[in-house]
């Protein structure tokens, strides 16, 4: 089995206990997450491939973090994560990407990503649920935050901070930009 095809399946199990967990149904969590109801058929089955919006989405309607679609049983008390060897969930038409290197436990997870932006490229999100906040620290280059319609100007050795239930975005510069962003989420329950 490949990494892609082993990593899908992990998806597909924990959406499915997630949805459980939650009592939802396929039709309600779809309606909910505004994810079609075969998509997510063929996601519990392991078939497809979901972009980082889908996920994004199925894991503010199930309260849970992305990583938590992504990864199984924690194994050790420190993890090192090299993010080279972390599959990217959403790529550039210019080369940039974002890997979701990995999520803290406990009751309010922090999700953290590391992302390169090459110029001409932008990355829109949708809203999170309600409470969750994100950093944007740009290790270097330059970019534009853009919160609720609002541009923020970013460069190296910067960092902001906002409420990510709005809709927002990341555009890179004139030049390429790295950064490292972090999702707080909101405690469960």
């Amino acid at each position: 089995m490949s990494e892609a095809e082993a990593a899908l399946r992990t998806v597909a199990a924990n959406v499915k206990a997630a949805r459980a967990r939650a009592g939802l149904s396929l039709d309600e969590l779809g309606r909910r997450a505004r994810v079609s109801k075969g998509a997510l058929v063929g996601l519990e089955k392991a078939q497809g491939n979901p972009n980082l919006a889908t996920l994004v989405r199925l894991a503010d309607t199930l309260g849970i973090s992305v990583s938590a679609l992504m990864e199984g049983p924690a194994e050790d008390r420190v993890r090192v994560v090299d993010a080279q060897n972390v599959t990217p969930l959403w790529t550039g038409a210019h080369g940039g990407e974002a890997r979701l290197v990995l999520t803290t436990p406990g009751p309010a997870p922090v999700e953290v990503w590391r992302w390169r932006l090459e110029p001409g490229e932008a990355y829109e999100s949708h809203p999170h649920q309600a409470g969750v906040q994100e950093t944007v620290s740009v290790v270097a280059g330059g970019m534009v935050l853009i919160v609720d319609g609002v541009e923020h100007a970013l460069e190296a050795g910067q960092t902001a901070t906002f409420g990510g239930d709005v809709p927002h975005a990341y555009r890179a510069g004139d030049k390429p930009c790295a950064l490292v962003m972090t999702v707080h989420l909101p405690p469960a329950g």
